[in-house]
This record gives structure tokens, C-alpha cells and sequence, in this order.
């Protein structure tokens, strides 16, 4: 048996797969205490399941404890150090502004204080040491450091990406005398250039560390107790770590809980047979959108959360605050507004009955008819909808409106964010949404996917039959995965393909040495450009498995096209630099497969549903819609982790994996 469990602003998830057959449980998550809401779902799992820890093979665990300290600033004190000259670097930044046109709206203050920064007396440069670091010098900083006591400290000095012997020896020191202090090192952790984004990262690694140290040691010191294996954690990339290697690295898990619902739905999408798919997943507190192209899911190398810049691989997910428990409210110009802030697990929702007294777009949707009172969103929480009404009509009257009116309104308005992320991910980015299906999961997402797919043009709509709790279902099927990068700058009679093979070959045997496994899959991103400019784009030759290409005429080749794909052009005379390259293994995997489970018909009846001001008589499913079940609009599908709304014009089908596909009625 295979345990994903994953930890998301209001719920916590957790499945159990044994063989083709999928066990899920939902339960509230705890804030306070993440590791409490871990242990009931897994308890709430188990019992349903009929199972036995000693059953499970392998955990595989998403959290927000990352996430959560960064958006919050709560962070370990933490101290930096860098080459003399350079201790400011992250509060200096870029000339970029978060809002082109918000003079006053400045970044996120550095998480580490000037008081805490330290300057190292040492210069390398990128062919070697200007300025070597002395033993005198080494032990005065390391005093400074006893006397400031951080928890925590990044060293970032200048080219260590390259010449990384004086991170080390700073490293090694702090570990003597320091052996209670976390230690992060810019070479072992991001390993390429731009001092800034370099710094920035390491800054962010070191101050988190600590904290998620301190949970995954609680978390497996419980989970040891109750017969459970070690817990393995989803990365940013995409990819399971075990967690003495998270732990070392809190930044490589900012990501850790929506890379699981990619995952999931990359799964999804190869058993529909749909190589390119939008995916939306919207949970209690967020919405995450990321895009599957050709059956691969992009990626960066390097974005920001939270204001803070970091500069590691992470799937490329776009993110914007409307859940189901985003809160409605009227700004100081009489408009509706909803979200970023989020009723969460507790109160919740005024339908939860825990105590919330704000209207969210899940009271909008239980107003309207779209979800059902008697069935439960989760373990011991029935929907209430006197009091939906009750604040609906509320911040009605603020706005002049009847309590319907304001909660379609509060509907059209989440709608229009996830609508705007998920042009950000399509249309931006030059791509026609129209070709490609939209997967819609988390728990409120199949409520809003056909109202969302109208408005894009797009005709073709999945819902998995475990949308609620696909996050964990990723995590359970994710495999182990290591990345590991170096900024090499090679161009002219330096890029030959023995020198390109030696690089590869060295991060190739850093990365399987970090998997700590046989690999089961290789792949190499290299990362060029034309000399002269500033910014690089990914050239991936070796698709899937076998040997990297290290052939420069397929690189330079390689580049024109993409660069003409990019820009409109390509300058065939003018010299190509390969900037970086970065390597990413991946360990054995687990494959499902999904069958046909056996379910009972669906109930079937008859309720009210408000669509565009009108009140409709729709059709009322209650269960797991069998293999084969056609469903025609409107009608409302109240399945065990999630609610699918399929409006007037929309047709739904069952498939034998148990994914619904809705489609435009012809």
C-alpha cells in the first residue's frame, strides 16, 4: 500500500492505494499544529480502508510549513555571510518593482537584519581566488558568529558556484564550533551564477530550515510510534526527498503541496489520453494553475513566492487567492470583492458551523443550490445554509442586492481571478487555450470548470473521481527525484563536446549520489544564448532516458529554433554561450492504474439551482458515478470528495478510469 497525505490551508488529504483501488479520507487541517491534522487523516484513512500501518510501503507527505513561515516572516534568526563588500546584496535586489506603477510598494524586508550580516574576508573570481581566506580571518568571523547566536546561517561569497573551496571551509568551521547551527551553502544548494538570486535563495533555505526541521522530526517521531514508515517529501520540482534532505533544505519545498495535485494530474491526463490540459486546483484557501504541453509539465528555473526570489527548479504553477473559503467583501468603493484572504480551517466557511461570520465563495455556492446540506465536506462538518444566507444577506445589503444576486456576483468575481491565472498560463504565453482540455480538481474546482471553460472556449472538461484529494494521490504515485545544476559559461573553442560531456558526467554523479538509488531516468537542460544577452532559454536534448547529447552543432541548432520559436528570429553568425547546465534523476516509481471500481448507482433526484439569475429544476446525483453513467446539464454530481456542476448546455460521460469528461452538448 502506497500513503500520500497532504496538508492544504483548510483540509487535510490524505490516500491510500492498494493496487487499483483508491482509499481517501478528508479532515480539517490544523494550523497550529500540522503534524495533528496528519495523524487524524491517516487514522480517519486507515480505519475506512480496513488497514494496518505495518501494510504501507512508503509515505509520501505535502506540506505548507515552508510556505506558510515565508508568507508569515516567521523565520529562524538567521545570519549571513558574504564576500566584504557584499553583505547587502539581498536587500539591494534588482530594479525590478513588484507594481510597475506602486511607487510606495516596496519588496518584502531581507529575512536576515543588517545587524546579522557578515562580511567575509576573502574575493574569488569566476577563474579563481583573488584573495584567499586566511585562518586568522576564518576564526574571527566564526567568534562573531558565537557572539550573534543565529539559529541559522547562509554563506553566499562571490563566484563559489564555480570555485565553491572557501564555502567549505566556512562550512566546516561552523560545524565545529557551531554544531547546533544550521548551515546552508549557495554552491551545495543552487550552484549557479547571478549573486543575487544566488544569495537570495540561500537566504531564504537558511531561515526556513530550522522550522521544517523541527516538524518533519516531530511528524516522524510520531509517525515511527504508530507503525507508519518515514515520511518522503514532495519537492517543489516535482519529486519525493527523503527527509533528512528537506529538512537541510526547507527552499526545495515552498512548492511541496500543489507540486503534488500536478503530479496527480499528469497521471490523470496520460490514463484519459490527453497530452495537453490545463489544470486548475481549487482548494479551500487557493487556486493553482499550471499547464501540461505534450504531455510534459513546464517548469523554471527560477520564480518568486512571497516577494522573495528562488532560484531552484520548481513546476511552473501559477497561483491566486480564490478558494472555496476566500472570503467575499466590499471595498472602500462599494465594489464586491473576494479573496486573497481566506476563512481557512478554522472558523471556515459560515456553512461550517464553526464559528465563521463572513460570506466565502463556498456559501455562495451552497446559497445557489450547487451543494448539497446533507452531504459532508469532510469528517464531522455538515453544511448549514441558514447561515450562508444569513451573511450573504449581509454583505448584500452593503452592496444594494438580493442575497442571490450577491452570491452570483461573489462567483463571477473568484471566477474572473481564476479565469485571469489561467490566461497568465495560456494566452500570455502565446498558446490558444482552445486546444487544450481543462482538468479541473481540489475540492471546489469541478463546481466552477464548465463556467470557466465557456469563457476560455474551451470544449472538452475533466473531472478525476478522486478531484478532492487528487494532491495526494500524487504524492502517493510520485517517485524520488534529485536536481543538481553549474553555471559553466562555455562558448567558442571552449564548447566542445568532451568539455560538455565531463560537465554532464560530474552532475550526473553528484545527483545519483544524492538519490542514493539506481537511476530510472536522466534528463539534461542546457541553458544558452546568444553572447551579449542577458537571459538564457532551456534546450532539452535527451528527452526521457538514455545518454545526454553533448554534440555543439545539436545544441546551436537546437537554440536557432527555439530562439526563432521565442522571439520571431534567429542570428545564425552570431556566437552562442552555453550558460548552465542542470541535471534532474529520478528514482523507481510506483505506476497506477486506475480500473473500473464498482459502485452502486447514484441516487437520483430532483433540487433548484440558481444558473444566470434563473432558478432551474436540475438534477440531483448522490455517490460515485459508475463506469459508462451519462449526466446531461444541468445537473449536480455530489460525489465523496468533491461536487461537479454541469450547467445547461454541458453533456458529462464516465470513463473506465473513472474520470468524468464533460463536453459542449451539439
Amino acid at each position: 500500500m502506497l500513503l500520500g497525505v497532504d496538508v492544504g490551508g483548510t483540509f487535510t488529504d490524505a490516500v491510500l492505494l492498494e493496487g487499483s483501488r483508491i482509499h481517501t479520507a478528508k479532515v480539517p487541517s490544523t494550523p497550529s499544529a500540522q503534524a495533528d491534522g496528519v495523524l487524524a487523516a491517516i487514522e480517519v484513512l486507515l480505519l475506512g480502508a480496513g488497514a494496518r500501518p505495518a501494510q504501507i510501503r512508503r509515505f509520501a507527505h505535502g506540506m505548507t510549513v515552508a510556505t506558510n513561515a515565508l508568507l508569515e516572516g516567521t523565520a529562524a534568526r538567521t545570519a549571513l555571510l558574504a564576500t566584504e563588500g557584499f553583505t547587502d546584496i539581498v536587500e539591494l535586489g534588482r530594479q525590478a518593482r513588484p507594481s510597475l506603477y506602486r511607487l510606495c510598494q516596496a519588496p518584502p524586508p531581507p529575512l536576515v537584519p543588517s545587524e546579522l550580516r557578515f562580511g567575509v574576508a576573502e574575493r574569488m573570481g569566476p577563474d579563481g581566488p583573488l584573495r584567499e581566506l586566511h585562518d586568522d580571518d576564518a576564526q574571527a568571523l566564526i567568534a562573531a558568529l558565537q557572539r550573534a547566536q543565529p539559529e541559522s546561517v547562509a554563506v553566499v561569497l562571490l563566484h563559489s558556484y564555480a570555485h565553491p573551496q572557501h564555502e567549505i571551509l566556512i562550512g566546516r568551521l561552523i560545524s565545529q564550533h557551531l554544531p547546533d547551527v544550521h548551515c546552508s551553502l549557495s554552491h551545495e544548494l543552487v550552484g549557479t551564477f547571478r549573486e543575487y538570486e544566488r544569495a537570495a535563495t540561500t537566504e531564504v533555505d537558511a531561515a526556513l530550515s530550522p522550522l521544517l526541521e523541527s516538524y518533519l522530526s516531530r511528524l516522524s517521531e510520531r509517525v515511527s510510534d504508530a507503525g507508519l514508515p518515514e515520511p518522503r517529501v514532495m519537492q517543489s520540482s516535482g519529486g519525493l526527498s527523503d527527509c533528512a534532505h528537506a529538512a537541510a533544505h526547507a527552499a526545495l519545498t515552498v512548492l511541496s503541496g500543489p507540486a503534488g495535485g500536478v503530479a496527480g494530474a499528469l497521471m490523470l491526463a496520460e490514463l484519459a489520453g490527453e497530452p495537453d490540459v490545463l489544470c486548475l486546483d481549487m482548494g479551500g484557501t487557493s487556486c493553482d494553475v499550471c499547464l501540461i504541453e505534450n504531455s510534459q509539465v513546464a517548469e523554471t528555473a527560477e520564480r518568486v513566492v512571497a516577494g522573495r526570489t528562488l532560484a531552484l527548479p520548481m513546476l511552473d504553477i501559477h497561483t491566486v487567492g480564490a478558494g472555496g473559503g476566500s472570503i467575499a467583501w466590499r471595498d472602500a468603493g462599494g465594489a464586491l470583492c473576494v479573496g486573497p484572504q481566506s476563512a481557512g480551517a478554522r472558523p471556515g466557511p459560515a456553512c461550517y458551523g464553526l464559528g465563521g461570520e463572513q460570506p466565502t465563495v463556498t456559501d455562495a455556492n451552497l446559497l445557489l443550490g450547487r451543494l448539497l446540506c446533507d452531504s459532508p465536506i469532510a469528517a464531522d462538518i455538515e453544511l448549514d445554509r441558514h447561515a450562508s444566507e444569513r451573511v450573504i444577506a449581509e454583505l448584500g445589503a452593503q452592496l444594494g442586492m438580493s442575497p442571490e444576486r450577491c452570491a452570483e456576483g461573489i462567483l463571477r468575481v473568484a471566477e474572473a481571478q481564476m479565469l485571469g491565472a489561467l490566461r497568465v498560463m495560456s494566452v500570455q504565453r502565446g498558446l490558444d487555450p482552445r486546444r487544450f482540455a481543462l482538468m479541473a480538481f481540489g475540492g471546489a474546482g469541478p463546481l466552477h470548470a464548465a463556467a470557466l471553460a465557456g469563457e476560455l472556449g474551451i470544449e472538452h472538461v475533466l473531472c478525476p473521481r478522486a478531484s478532492g484529494v487528487l494532491c495526494a494521490l500524487g504524492l502517493a504515485a510520485a517517485t524520488p527525484r534529485r536536481d543538481t545544476a553549474r553555471t559553466v559559461m562555455l562558448s567558442g573553442q571552449d564548447l566542445t563536446a568532451e568539455r560538455i560531456a565531463r560537465e554532464c558526467g560530474a552532475l550526473i554523479d553528484r545527483a545519483c549520489r544524492d538519490l542514493a538509488q539506481e537511476p530510472r531516468r536522466t534528463r539534461v537542460r542546457y541553458e544558452l544564448r546568444y553572447r551579449g544577452q542577458s537571459f538564457e532559454l532551456p534546450i532539452e536534448c535527451d528527452p526521457g532516458a538514455g545518454e545526454p547529447s553533448t554534440d555543439p552543432r545539436l545544441l546551436r541548432e537546437s537554440f536557432h529554433e527555439i530562439h526563432e520559436q521565442r522571439y520571431g528570429y534567429r542570428e545564425p553568425d552570431t556566437e552562442i554561450e552555453l550558460v548552465t547546465i542542470r541535471v534532474s534523476v529520478w528514482g523507481e516509481g510506483h505506476r497506477v492504474q486506475l480500473g473500473a471500481e464498482e459502485h452502486a448507482a447514484p441516487e437520483r433526484q430532483t433540487a433548484n439551482v440558481v444558473f444566470d439569475g434563473q432558478t432551474l429544476q436540475a438534477e440531483f446525483l448522490r455517490g460515485e458515478p459508475g463506469v459508462g453513467t451519462q449526466i446531461s446539464g444541468p445537473a449536480v454530481c455530489a460525489m465523496t470528495q468533491t461536487t461537479l456542476l454541469v450547467p445547461p448546455g454541458w453533456s458529462a460521460t464516465v470513463d473506465e478510469h473513472g474520470t468524468t469528461h464533460l463536453r459542449v452538448k451539439r
